[in-house]
């Protein structure tokens, strides 16, 4: 006999969205495996959503979209729930992120969340983390969406050389997230540039920070530390903020010559060399 967990609807995204599809599956009189063989997947899935065990993707919602007819409803929750999944002190930051209209930053150690690839991301996440790592996978990715709109932030990231050698998540891995941010420089709102090694002392070294500029609101300056994030929009901060980044993106190479030192990092430490056997190592 199938257990039902009752849901509280308003105590969470993902408890509303559990709801919903209950709701909308039942009036469709479709039980958990017809709605299941429907859109590709189990009815065990089906009710690990539908009682909020389980995180639903993008892919999911409009497949069950599709399927049930509702004009789109999961595919606007997804957005919420995934949302949700992120840190309780990041959620902030990422709603106002995704309403900026233009984003500098500085990253000393990793790439900045809205230029990595979901294998480089799950390495990332992966090393300590609590819950669902599919869900934080899936959470960040749903950030970068704010790239493909119509009207994506205009976007500015230096990176210290130092990101391209730390080897995250293995060499394919690494390979991959290069190459996926010499594509990314394809796009004429996004720019990256690397803070070479031979720069020596620079205006970064007290670590990474993100400035936000908007439209219409304050700007905002974002910084981490090893237990959550702080944002302000204190001007005297924004002043340090912005003066470190001038020097930062001054003491960088250009963007032309930041893709060549990212595409030959590439290739030397992450590329196709052979071994003495005659194989190759990827």
């Amino acid at each position: 006999m199938v257990n039902i967990r009752e849901l509280d609807p308003s105590a969470s995204p993902l408890d509303y969205y559990g709801s919903e599809l209950r709701r909308l599956r039942e009036e469709a009189r479709l039980k958990q495996g017809a709605l299941g063989g429907i859109i590709f997947c189990t009815g065990s899935l089906i009710g690990q959503i539908e009682t909020a065990r389980k995180v639903p993707t993008r892919d999911f919602s409009e497949r069950v979209d599709a399927a049930l007819g509702t004009g789109g409803v999961f595919s606007r929750l997804v957005g919420l729930v995934l949302r949700s999944q992120l840190p309780t002190w990041f959620q902030a930051y990422a709603e106002m992120e995704a309403k900026a209209a233009y984003i500098s930053s500085y990253q000393a150690q990793l790439v900045y969340g809205l230029l990595q690839t979901k294998a480089y991301a799950r390495a990332v996440l992966g090393v300590r983390t609590d819950g669902d790592l599919d869900a934080k996978v899936a959470a960040r990715m749903e950030r970068q969406r704010i790239l493909d709109r119509e009207n994506p932030p205009l976007m500015w990231v230096v990176m210290s050389e130092a990101v391209l050698h730390q080897e995250i998540g293995g060499r394919e891995v690494m390979r991959n997230q290069l190459a996926h941010l010499l594509d990314l420089q394809g796009r004429e709102w996004v720019k990256v540039q690397i803070l070479p090694f031979e720069a020596g002392a620079h205006a970064g070294l007290p670590g990474s920070f993100n400035l936000l500029r908007f439209d219409d609101d304050p700007d905002l300056v974002y910084t981490e530390d090893f237990v959550q994030g702080h944002m302000t929009a204190n001007p005297q901060a924004l002043r340090e903020g912005s003066l470190r980044y001038d020097h930062l993106q001054a003491a960088a190479l250009s963007v032309k010559d930041s893709a060549e030192r990212i595409a030959r990092v590439m290739e030397e430490r992450y590329g196709h060399h052979p071994v003495p056997d005659g194989r190759a190592m990827a």
